[in-house]
């Protein structure tokens, strides 16, 4: 187990680029999390992954994923771009990994798609975590999957 996020290695891929291996390993990470340990039986398979870039985070050895996050063009999820399927491994978190992560997720979706604002549906127990990362409240509270959620927005900073 790593001691810091520094010990994290990060990659971006489009779909059609994953190996076999990193398509499985992002699929038992996200099952893993979502579907097990918060006993959400759902379809997670929702075909926007074919048109995503998929943010994957290493240990250092390469073989271990223990971040992941989505990257979606505007139009897919919502008229802006967005991020989802946000995940950090249950054996890494606390280590500052899921801020790392998403940081290297704004940056990297307005690498590929051009500076904007970023709309994401959080989970509503990490609504300070997102608030923290500049992503403000831009929706009531909704249920999906019976979890409860909030639409938030990212501006871009004027520099």
């Amino acid at each position: 187990m790593p001691s810091s996020s520094d010990t994290v290695q990060f990659t971006c891929r489009f779909f059609t680029a994953l190996s076999l291996q990193e398509l499985y390993l992002i699929w038992k990470l996200r099952n893993q999390v979502f579907i097990v340990e918060q006993h959400c039986p759902y379809l997670d398979a929702d075909d926007k992954d074919l048109a995503a870039y998929h943010l994957m985070g290493f240990t250092a050895s390469g073989t271990e994923l223990v971040a992941y996050t989505r990257l979606l063009a505007p139009g897919i999820s919502y008229s802006e771009m967005s991020i989802g399927r946000v995940v950090v491994h249950p054996a890494y978190r606390k280590l500052g990994i899921g801020k790392k992560l998403m940081q290297k997720s704004i940056a990297t979706i307005q690498t590929i798609y051009g500076c904007g604002p970023i709309r994401i549906g959080a989970q509503l127990y990490l609504k300070s975590f997102y608030e923290s990362l500049g992503f403000e409240v831009c929706s009531d509270m909704y249920l999906e999957d019976d979890i409860p959620h909030v639409q938030m927005l990212w501006h871009p900073r004027a520099s």
